[in-house]
């Protein structure tokens, strides 16, 4: 596969080591620890569609795996923009994760973009 696939797979799996590290640091009330565990399955599962997709037995698997990475990253977007206009964390301690988790969808809508144009 091309290197920016092996890239992005590194990539994903990455920001789904960082959301455990997240979750773990949040405050123990039952709005942060709801939001969190939000987070953190939406967010660890990006990684693993984009797994799945990566190694799909069909363009059209690749393709629907990839929107469903997309999706996944959106909602963790959500959930993580909630966390801080909430006032459940400071914006300065998620916007390293925020920041991160916008490029990755911008990556995935430029992937599925391409990809659906060339099928």
């Amino acid at each position: 596969m091309p290197k920016e696939k092996i890239d992005l797979r590194d990539r994903t799996k990455d920001f789904a080591l960082r959301i455990p590290r997240m979750f773990s640091s949040l405050p123990k009330t039952t709005e942060a620890q709801t939001l969190g565990k939000q987070a953190l399955r939406s967010g660890t599962a990006a990684g693993a569609n984009y797994r799945e997709a990566y190694h799909g037995r069909s363009k059209a698997e690749f393709i629907s795996k990839c929107g469903d990475s997309l999706r996944e990253l959106e909602e963790t977007g959500y959930w993580l923009e909630l966390l801080v206009d909430g006032n459940i964390v400071p914006p300065a301690k998620l916007s390293a994760l925020r920041q991160e988790c916008d490029e990755l969808i911008a990556i995935f809508v430029t992937v599925l973009k391409r990809s659906k144009a060339n099928s």
